[in-house]
Formats: C-alpha cells, structure tokens, sequence
C-alpha cells in the first residue's frame, strides 16, 4: 500500500499534463495560429478530462499562448508581424535587464544548469529533434533568468518565452537563410550559449550584454526573413 500511495502522489497533476500536450502541439504548429480549441475535441484528443483542459487553456491563456474570446472560447494565438516585433523587443528589455544585475549575483546554482541544459541541445541538433531543441533552449534561457533572483524579471522572461517557443521552432527547424545554412545556425546558437556561461563566469557584464544582444538579433533576423517571405 505504500508503495502505490508514493507512486500516486509522485504522479503530474492532470491539468499539468494537459498543460504540456496542448504547448507541444502549439508550439509544433499542430494546433495552428488562430485555431479554435474546443474543449469537447481536445478532451477527445488528449484523453484527459473536460476540467484539467479546462485548467491547461487558462494557464495557456495567462502565457499568452492561446487567446481567450467572449463566446467564443479559446484560439491559439495568431502569429503576426507585429506581436513578434512585440516577442522581440520583449527580450531584449528583459535578457539585457538581467544581464545588468546578475554579475553580481550568485551563479553557482545555475551554471552548471546552463551548460546541461546547452549540451541538450547540442544532442537535439544531433538527433534533429527540433522539439527537444527547442525545449533545451528553453531551459538554458530559464536558468539564466533565474540567475537574477527576480521574480518579476523570470515572471516577464516566462512570458515572453512561452511565444518565442512557438518562434524559435520555425528558426530551428526551416532553412529560412539563403546565406547561413540551419547547420551553421544551430551551431552558432550552441556557441552563444557558451559565450554567455563564459561571461557570467567571468562576470564580465559588458561582453555579456553584446553576446545576449548577437544571440537575440540572429533569432529575430530569422523569424521576420520567414515571416515576410
């Protein structure tokens, strides 16, 4: 008996799970930009109960993921110009904010973390799991938010993640660059994320912010190529 309670209390909540398969399928553009979520069909889909999607879509919605319409339920969230001009701008207040403070924090809890999290996703590029790639990258810039000990500032990064998730799957994932081959790209995100580990061991806030600033510029250059192509 108590080897089944333990194993029912180490289980993920339902909502989370939800939570999980919808982000993937959005992410993966499976549920496409401005598609209506249903909860009859993703209960149908998913086989999980009608409240725990219901719990996943309100956390979707509260991370900007998916939109929520009087009347109308829950849409993924479309994918426009200007709300990734939005995402980006978003990032680059965000990470650069970070990078002010967190040269003079206490790293050790988190750079170990970093450099796990940037050798997934060399075994993402690898294996050409772009999902893993993406939820690696996600990891690495995770970390380094919480480098700042500020909970609004990880708050805004989560946020602001959640949709460039959706992004960074197109940019990891499509040769969008006629010049820079996706090889090369995914090598380059690779050193960038050494350079920044590099530069906070180093404490060294000025190199660190023009690598964060490199990182986040060859992100958006290839995502708006793709999107005004």
């Amino acid at each position: 008996m108590k080897n089944t309670s333990n194993q029912a209390n180490n289980k993920q909540p339902l909502g989370t799970t939800a939570y999980e398969k919808i982000y993937r399928k959005i992410v993966t553009l499976e549920y496409k930009p401005g598609q209506s979520l249903e909860e009859k069909q993703l209960v149908e889909q998913l086989g999980i109960g009608r409240t725990p999607i219901r719990e996943a879509l309100l956390r979707l919605s509260t991370d900007m993921i998916v939109e929520s319409h009087h009347n109308k339920g829950f849409i993924v969230r479309p994918i426009t110009l200007q709300n990734t001009r939005a995402v980006f701008e978003a990032l680059n207040i965000l990470e650069l904010g970070v990078a002010s403070i967190v040269v003079r924090q206490d790293l050790t809890p988190f750079l170990d973390l970093m450099a796990e999290s940037n050798k997934a996703v060399e075994s993402a590029v690898e294996k050409k799991d772009v999902l893993a790639l993406v939820e690696a990258n996600h990891k690495f810039h995770k970390y380094f938010a919480r480098c700042s000990y500020n909970e609004y500032l990880m708050r805004g990064l989560h946020e602001v993640r959640c949709e460039a998730d959706r992004l960074a799957y197109l940019s990891y994932g499509i040769e969008i660059d006629p010049v820079i081959s996706l090889r090369d790209h995914h090598i380059s995100v690779i050193r960038q994320h050494n350079d920044i580990i590099n530069c906070l061991k180093e404490r060294d806030e000025v190199s660190l912010k023009n690598t964060i600033s490199e990182h986040i510029q060859t992100f958006q250059k290839r995502v708006i190529r793709y999107i005004t192509s």
